[in-house]
């Protein structure tokens, strides 16, 4: 019995720190309440609450199931846990969470909001809006949230002008609601309104402003505008009130890449990736620096470990970010060897992307697959009419095996594709010389043979 007492003192302890924001301690406080009692699921439950709040959301995940194997009737729980699947972008176990908050209280109108968002991101549409107008009829529905999520929903679909109908709708409703205007601003900026979205980032951060998102959006925002010294102070910004951002710092390197800083570029870069080391963009823009500067062993090394961050194995496994980016930045490198496998899979997942197939012959070409290579170059055609460069490297393929009339018909149709194009203007020069050449060779082998026939008869 006294092992309980202290239970439930820790547990009125924890509380206490929760309130004071202490998450550490009132975890502590709540694991020993646990150590004696585990078979409380409100304590398992507030242990999730407290280990949310710190940001620490996998263990905030493994409490709330704790809680639910021991009482599968907290609406609460559920629908915390479907909260915290969505803040770890598994949008598919927030359905299951939330769904089954949803039958426990069908009136209660959080879950069905949580819906919306989590079918959204699933991928499944329709879903989403089907719980969108439930919700509207619910009583006591924060309909702002509900018409945030929907733009939500309607932004990956590309319907721009309706997401901005339902946010200005949901701005109207709670103008302090935070990221609403944000979330406008990013509607506006997709249409190509960036001045009025740089003006709805600014109410934003009137209400917020100490808002590290939508800081950063500005800036990024602004780098879009060429508006590089406002740009450079809203990243600064965000640095002094998180030192450690791998973003801001990389949105500086950005900056320093576009003002020819290319030595600052570099350090930034590499900041960033002590930082965060799985960063998206960071190595591959590096990479790219680097080899702008002439260090391709570097940067070979650069894609080399991007290959393993990625996970990207010799069965080709396609990467997550851009695929035809790094696929690029290989073959720039040199690295066609280990670019041929990921392009074969994009063109079996993705069999109609040009871009696949042209680089794809570029890799083939280049491992001196040239007969492959042609073939893909040709299939890049097919889908993209408008491919220059894959009619050029058929026309310099056609020109590596001696196949001049080819050589010549492919690079015609290049330039009838980009008339100013450079490569294409020195091919068909050279192309003209060498045919020129393989004439007169023709004519004097046709001339030899007729002396030797005439001596002959002699």
């Amino acid at each position: 019995m006294n092992d309980w007492i202290d239970a439930e003192q820790h547990v009125e302890r924890a509380h206490e720190l929760y309130e004071a924001r202490r998450w550490k301690e009132a975890e502590s406080e709540l694991r020993r309440a646990l150590t004696l009692n585990p078979y409380k699921a409100e304590w398992h439950f507030n242990l999730g609450l407290t280990l949310e709040a710190a940001g620490q959301l996998e263990e905030a995940a493994s409490a709330y199931r704790s809680s639910l194997d021991l009482d599968d009737s907290n609406i609460q729980a559920h629908a915390a846990l479907g909260v915290a699947m969505l803040r770890l972008d598994r949008p598919s176990d927030a359905v299951s969470a939330l769904e089954a908050a949803h039958r426990l209280e069908p009136a209660w109108p959080d879950p069905v909001i949580h819906l919306i968002e989590a079918h959204a991101r699933n991928g499944d549409h329709e879903s989403a809006e089907t719980n969108y107008y439930l919700a509207l009829h619910l009583e006591g529905v924060d309909e702002a949230s509900a018409r945030v999520n929907l733009a939500d929903s309607l932004l990956t679909r590309g319907k721009t002008e309706q997401a901005i109908d339902a946010l200005r709708e949901a701005a109207a409703l709670d103008p302090d609601m935070p990221g609403v205007h944000a979330r406008l601003a990013e509607a506006h900026s997709d249409l190509g309104g960036f001045d009025r979205a740089r003006q709805l980032y600014l109410r934003e951060l009137r209400s917020h402003p100490g808002d590290v998102e939508t800081l950063l959006d500005l800036g990024a925002l602004l780098l879009d505008m060429n508006r590089l010294t406002e740009a450079g102070e809203k990243f600064r910004r965000v640095l002094e009130l998180e030192s450690n951002h791998a973003d801001a710092h990389f949105y500086l390197a950005e900056l320093a890449t576009r003002r020819g800083r290319s030595n600052e570029a570099t350090e930034l870069y590499r900041l960033v990736l002590r930082l965060d080391p799985s960063h998206p963009m960071a190595r591959r823009r590096l990479a790219d620096l680097l080899l702008e500067c002439g260090e391709s062993d570097s940067a070979r090394r650069a894609l080399e470990r991007e290959l393993r961050i990625q996970g990207v194995d010799a069965s080709g496994r396609l990467p997550t970010e851009d695929p035809m980016d790094l696929c690029r930045l290989l073959i720039r490198a040199g690295l066609v060897e280990k670019v041929a496998p990921l392009l074969f899979v994009a063109i079996r997942d993705q069999p109609e992307n040009a871009e696949a197939h042209h680089l794809l012959s570029v890799a083939l070409f280049r491992l001196g697959r040239v007969d492959e290579g042609v073939e893909s170059a040709e299939r890049a055609l097919a889908l993209d009419s408008r491919c220059v460069a894959a009619a050029s490297n058929i026309a310099l393929a056609n020109v590596r095996m001696r196949r001049w009339k080819s050589a010549a018909r492919w690079t015609r149709r290049g330039l009838r594709l980009d008339p100013d194009d450079p490569v294409l203007q020195r091919l068909s020069r050279s192309v003209r010389r060498r045919a020129l050449r393989a004439s007169i060779r023709r004519r004097i082998r046709r001339l030899s043979i007729r002396l030797s026939v005439f001596r002959r008869s002699d």
